[in-house]
């Protein structure tokens, strides 16, 4: 037994904000084609990873109440992947202490799978190349591999195939929805609202990656794009609310996070997100409001 068997792994995995996300029209296999830009963002969640007789995971925090404990759980998907891999059994207790938004857009269901195929790896000592855990994180979803990789990165494919890219410090203000949205339920949408429109093949803005990269928010600002955000607005009509309270408070920009309903406003300065995060929780048009930063580290050994 490794020194990790003994006392257990923990990895810390961060949310994620897509600065723009371009979607393209539905593919004959369902999913659609997409040019999105991702900046990791300071909200973690930790997964543990321990020994045990069996598969189990347990949750707490914010909102954990909502994380499945079965085995559709992503964090158990990944540990039996992983584990199918190296030909051996699931054998590990996998404990979620959940910080990032459920079902809200930040991919923090994918940032669990991650944490768990990077905390099995230690935990049995496979030292599977990087390489093939981004693989592996594919496999799991789309969102996944970036949650490993974090940073800064264009997503390309259905979001899986990355490409690192520059990025200077961005101070941002998140407001937490009541409730979620799913993923495929927006997507949806988005094939409803463009029934019969040409939808132009995704691509990612010249003007936003060098913003990105130069680190200035006013530039930033004005590219931020989320081909999404219609559909969730039309899902969920009071995110309006929740955008302009954000804006009328001070924020350089505001738009929807991936697929909602978590709502992400870019700010200049620490002292301009307290400002906001304030006016948002004073408005009533949110449930909770997290400061955070980008870029942030991608999934990380913490212990273990």
């Amino acid at each position: 037994m490794n020194a990790a068997a003994a006392t257990g792994v923990t990895v810390r995995v961060p949310a994620k904000v897509n600065v723009q996300l371009a979607v393209g029209a539905a593919r004959p296999d369902g999913f659609h084609d997409l040019a999105t830009v991702f900046l990791a963002v300071s909200l973690f969640d930790e997964v543990t990873a321990t020994p045990a007789d069996a598969l189990t995971v347990t949750c707490a925090g914010p909102d954990a109440g909502q994380v499945p404990l079965d085995r559709t759980n992503l964090a158990a998907r990944a540990a039996e992947l992983l584990a199918a891999r190296a030909g051996i059994e699931p054998a590990v207790h996998l404990h979620i202490a959940k910080n990032i938004p459920v079902a809200g857009g930040m991919a923090g269901g994918s940032a669990d799978g991650a944490a768990a195929l990077l905390a099995c790896d230690a935990l049995w000592g496979l030292d599977t190349p990087r390489a093939e855990l981004l693989a592996l994180c594919a496999e799991l979803g789309s969102d996944v591999p970036f949650s490993l990789a974090g940073g800064a990165a264009l997503g390309t494919g259905r979001g899986e195939l990355l490409t690192p890219v520059e990025a200077g410090a961005f101070h941002w203000v998140f407001a937490v929805a009541d409730g979620g949205l799913s993923t495929p339920a927006v997507f949806r949408e988005f094939d409803r609202l463009t029934e019969g429109v040409d939808v132009p093949a995704p691509q990612v803005s010249p003007a936003l990656l060098a913003a990105l990269a130069c680190g200035d928010p006013d530039a930033l600002a004005v590219t931020l794009a989320n081909d999404l955000q219609p559909s969730a607005l039309s899902l969920r009509p009071r995110l309006a609310d929740t955008l302009a309270a954000g804006t009328d408070a001070g924020a350089l920009a505001a738009l929807v996070s991936g697929s909602g309903p978590t709502t992400a406003f870019l700010v200049r300065d620490p002292e301009s997100a307290e400002k906001v995060a304030a006016a948002l929780e004073a408005s009533g048009t949110c449930r909770a409001t997290r400061v955070t930063t980008s870029p942030a580290p991608g999934a990380t050994v913490v212990t273990g």
